[in-house]
């Protein structure tokens, strides 16, 4: 029966297949096919470049021609070739091994270099290096960029907004005004800390046999250094070399790697929380698209389901995310294969993500910042000037400044008269007492727009 988005059984593939395709070349069956020819073919060019290994002659201008159109143009026709193999050979990996071979003997026959194929390789030899350069790929390549240009968008919007005062509210509660520009430039900081800690994880890979400890190697080049081999090949590969490991890269770089993006999430689900408050305070409106539809029922509406899409897409993305990060460095002896199974699902989560992050682009896109709601929710709220007032107090020594703000604001509505004649009524200098006076609920927001325009 034929896969369409509509029988996908994983909306990934289903109903957001459009938004994830630049994921697919890197994080599917295809891109984990891809990712293995390309370690195998670029460890036959390094021995055949070894000097040690005189059984292999040099490389021809065509056999190198040969062996970098494979690693550089791999084709989905090879990959259904590859299928095809592994439904004889029941192993994904040997039947890169005997595709390549294939290639080698259609081009030049197959003399020894066929042979050397594989040399000194478990599976996983294979398989960490190309998911180590999947999941770099998937970050650099994809992930990355999308980060960059939401962060772009949200400091626009930090420095168009960052002298709009703004009402602040603590456990839900009115407090000190702030600025539009200041609560989101604490969230751009907050991202890009986080980004930053994702961008900077180091991408490890082993090389080294079986069970970590070059025995085949050695057995056949007794004579060669193969530990510095291993190191200059995974290196060459743009990867960190871990030269301790058992027959599995112990994946304690993979949990690194989960964490940092799940802790980027949490941050953005925050965000996405915090601007659907703000739209239903109506600090936002939202763009009205004509044809489409906000409830089923209520015409009226214009529902933020695009900070609610991501916060869905966030969480279902951290909770793969964080098994990855308290599974996958578990390994019973010097391995057992539960990683495996477990590994094949890292695009979904990626997907996930990207998922999230073209949600909050697109919800960021129809706010309009609704700034005379914004004026009048803070207009409203003089008792928050209790905090500048009762502070002014203790600098002159007034006694009981707290007790006497406590006692003319909490849970009172204050207006300006109030507030006003019990400014007049302290005994602390004119001048301070004329800049109380001159205070006004959205004059007081300290150095809110001062502190957003100085963010990057």
């Amino acid at each position: 029966m034929e896969l369409t988005t509509l029988r996908a059984i994983s909306p990934v593939d289903g109903r957001y297949a459009g938004k994830v395709n630049n994921l697919r070349d890197i994080f599917s069956e295809f891109g984990l096919t891809r990712f293995r020819v390309l370690v195998e073919v670029r460890w036959l060019q390094f021995l055949a470049d070894e000097p040690g290994v005189v059984e292999i002659e040099p490389l021809s201008s065509v056999m190198k021609e040969v062996l970098n159109a494979l690693a550089d143009e791999f084709s989905y026709d090879d990959a259904e070739r590859i299928k095809k193999i592994e439904a004889r050979t029941n192993h994904d990996v040997k039947a890169v091994e005997y595709f390549i071979r294939e290639k080698i003997t259609e081009n030049s026959g197959e003399g020894q270099l066929g042979d050397f194929l594989h040399f000194g390789c478990t599976s996983e030899d294979i398989n960490n290096l190309s998911y180590a350069l999947m999941l770099r790929s998937g970050r650099d390549d994809v992930m990355v960029p999308a980060i960059r240009e939401l962060h772009a968008r949200l400091r626009s919007m930090v420095h168009d907004y960052a002298d709009v005062p703004m009402q602040s509210r603590t456990h839900g509660q009115t407090a000190s005004p702030t600025t539009v520009g200041k609560e989101f430039a604490n969230v751009v900081a907050r991202l890009s800390r986080a980004h930053r800690q994702l961008a900077d994880v180091q991408i490890r890979g082993k090389w080294n046999g079986a069970v970590g400890n070059f025995n085949a190697h050695v057995a056949a080049y007794p004579d060669l250094d193969w530990l510095d081999i291993s190191s200059r090949f995974v290196a060459s590969l743009g990867l960190d070399p871990n030269m301790f490991t058992t027959q599995i890269e112990p994946h304690d770089w993979t949990a690194e790697y989960a964490h940092a993006l799940v802790r980027y999430n949490t941050v953005l689900l925050d965000f996405c929380r915090d601007v659907w408050g703000y739209i239903s305070l109506g600090y936002f409106k939202q763009k009205v698209a004509e044809n489409e539809v906000g409830s089923s029922t209520m015409p009226h509406k214009v529902n933020p389901i695009d900070f609610e899409n991501a916060e869905g897409n966030l969480g279902v993305a951290t909770a793969l995310l964080e098994h990855f990060a308290t599974k996958l460095p578990v390994s019973r002896w010097q391995r057992d294969l539960t990683d495996s199974t477990v590994q094949r699902n890292i695009g979904v989560a990626m997907a996930h993500v990207l998922i999230a992050l073209q949600s909050v682009q697109k919800g960021l896109g129809k706010l309009q910042l609704n700034r005379e709601r914004i004026k009048a929710d803070v207009a409203d709220n003089w008792e928050v000037l209790g905090e500048a007032v009762q502070t002014v107090m203790r600098r002159y020594g007034i006694p009981e400044p707290y007790e006497k703000l406590k006692a003319l604001t909490r849970g009172r509505q204050v207006d300006k008269a109030m507030m006003q004649d019990f400014i007049r009524s302290l005994e602390i200098p004119e001048d301070a007492k004329g800049r109380l006076l001159q205070l006004t609920p959205d004059g007081y927001t300290g150095l809110a727009a001062i502190l957003a325009k100085k963010l990057p």
